[in-house]
């Protein structure tokens, strides 16, 4: 049914529960796997590094911040190609060709244009299960991609927290 199966992944737990999804269906399919990274500026670990270099220059020179700036940007795109050559091998060892590639930009229409470039049958990804505001606010990368594939789409449901407060009304 898919021959070519994009996996959009985070290098997190979440990644990990995705590639687990696309690995079992390229298994039982026998299509073959895309991983794909995408790095944004807008990410919490870019933002984290970010926050890290402006607190690190109080007092010192522009150039020293900028130097460690782009320290912290080559260190988080190693970090990403790291975990996909992790999950590409992980899939060559159980017959399936995979591939891999780390895009740099908006990570829902990147998603989306890989699939149109590679030609793919079906996207993986996650989905945190954001809704209401923080929605809103950060986004949805999976209510994206579902509206403007071109290919049908698997969202992997992560964990959502739950409200304690909630319980103990139940159980009372």
């Amino acid at each position: 049914m898919f021959k070519k199966i994009l996996v959009a992944l985070n290098n997190n737990e979440m990644g990990e529960q995705v590639f687990e999804h696309a690995l079992t269906l390229a298994i039982t399919n026998n299509a073959e796997l895309l991983l794909l990274h995408v790095i944004s500026p807008f990410d919490d670990d870019y933002l984290n590094a970010s926050a890290m270099e402006t607190q690190s220059t109080y007092g010192t020179s522009q150039t020293h911040g900028v130097e460690y700036y782009v320290g912290q940007w080559k260190h988080l795109q190693q970090q990403g190609i790291d975990f996909l050559t992790l999950l590409n091998n992980q899939a060559i060892a159980k017959g399936i060709t995979s591939d891999f590639t780390q895009e740099l930009g908006e990570p829902s229409r990147i998603i989306c244009e890989v699939a149109r470039n590679s030609q793919t049958d079906l996207i993986v990804l996650g989905r945190r299960g954001l809704s209401g505001l923080s929605e809103f606010f950060l986004g949805s990368v999976s209510n994206y991609v579902l509206h403007h594939a071109p290919c049908s789409v698997l969202t992997v449901q992560g964990k959502i927290p739950v409200n304690t407060d909630n319980l103990s009304s139940i159980s009372a």
